[in-house]
């Protein structure tokens, strides 16, 4: 009996020892395990911090070698959000396919590409390119130019004005051009002269379409064309001559064109964007500010609203009857 419960004992401790033993394996095991998941979770958040961000910077006529430049500016940023950045060039709708296709976080983008990239992507616009050029600091005129010994003239109403050109041969930029096509013809309509973009010709007795703003003030200057609709930063060096410039002069001004900006996608957390605001606004700064400027001759970015900041560019669209 003794010795069937000794040994029963002996059996009763073997199990205590051998499902403590296994208990302390398990445990070990399941420590082990949490450390491999804490470990695998950190290294994905660090992996997550460390994503490379990609900002786009389209190609512009008053721009050059703007790959080593945009490199810069990448560089700049790396450093200030602690986080890799690459500068990718492309024009207006590739950086909005590639907002849309998240292969871009950022890009600088004119005012109906940013409306473009929000409807598409869900990108937003949050800083503005201020110019010495630009007549409401972050926004600018479209202006109708004409020779400078044209019978036309600045009369008492915008409509008077507007219907001087009447059977005139019309140089827009392009027919995607905010200030070059979208605002004059917006005008247009709302002047009752027009009733929308598809009857520019009963209007005008010739339309053409210069390509860029160059093209499209040397069709007058070279007396191509009549009159012609361009950005008022456009009517500087390096898109004319002083030359050129002096053969023109200014018939009629729009104002209110939403200077071109900065549009982060609504896929980069709240965090990071306002890391990449604060970031992008350090290039104001005196030491940092050439970095700036060198890209598209812009002196400063501030922040705006999208929705405000993009109205004036919506009410142009509606009125020339154009899809944003």
């Amino acid at each position: 009996m003794s010795v069937r419960k000794k040994g029963l004992l002996s059996a009763g401790a073997a199990f205590a020892v051998l499902t403590g033993l296994v208990a302390g394996c398990f445990g070990g095991m399941q420590a082990i395990a949490n450390s491999t998941r804490n470990q695998k979770s950190s290294t994905l958040v660090a992996q997550a911090e460390q994503k490379t961000l990609t900002v786009i910077f389209p190609n512009r006529s008053d721009s050059t070698d703007l790959q080593t430049k945009a490199n810069a500016v990448a560089t700049f940023l790396s450093k200030e959000l602690g986080t890799p950045v690459q500068a990718k060039i492309g024009d207006d709708t590739a950086a909005v396919e590639a907002l849309r296709g998240n292969t871009a976080d950022v890009a600088f983008l004119s005012s109906r590409p940013a409306l473009k990239a929000e409807q598409l992507a869900g990108a937003r616009l949050y800083l503005a390119e201020v110019r010495p050029t630009y007549s409401g600091r972050y926004t600018y005129n479209s202006i109708i130019v004409v020779p400078k010994d044209s019978s036309l003239k600045t009369l008492g109403t915008s409509k008077a004005t507007l219907e001087q050109l009447r059977g005139k041969r019309m140089a827009f930029t392009s027919p995607t051009s905010g200030s070059g096509f979208i605002f004059p013809v917006g005008e247009l309509v709302k002047q009752k002269l027009v009733p929308n973009r598809d009857r520019l010709d009963a209007f005008f007795s010739q339309v053409v379409y210069g390509g860029d703003y160059s093209k499209a003030l040397k069709a007058v200057v070279q007396g191509q064309a009549d009159v012609g609709a361009v950005s008022e930063y456009a009517f500087n060096t390096p898109y004319i001559t002083d030359a050129e410039k002096s053969q023109l002069r200014v018939l009629y001004k729009i104002p209110g064109v939403p200077a071109h900006g900065v549009a982060i996608d609504d896929d980069v957390p709240t965090a990071t964007r306002e890391r990449i605001i604060n970031g992008m606004l350090k290039l104001n700064e005196k030491q940092n500010n050439e970095l700036l400027r060198s890209l598209y001759n812009s002196t400063e970015l501030v922040k705006v609203d999208h929705t405000k900041h993009l109205a004036p560019i919506r009410e142009a669209l509606k009125n020339a009857g154009i899809e944003p």
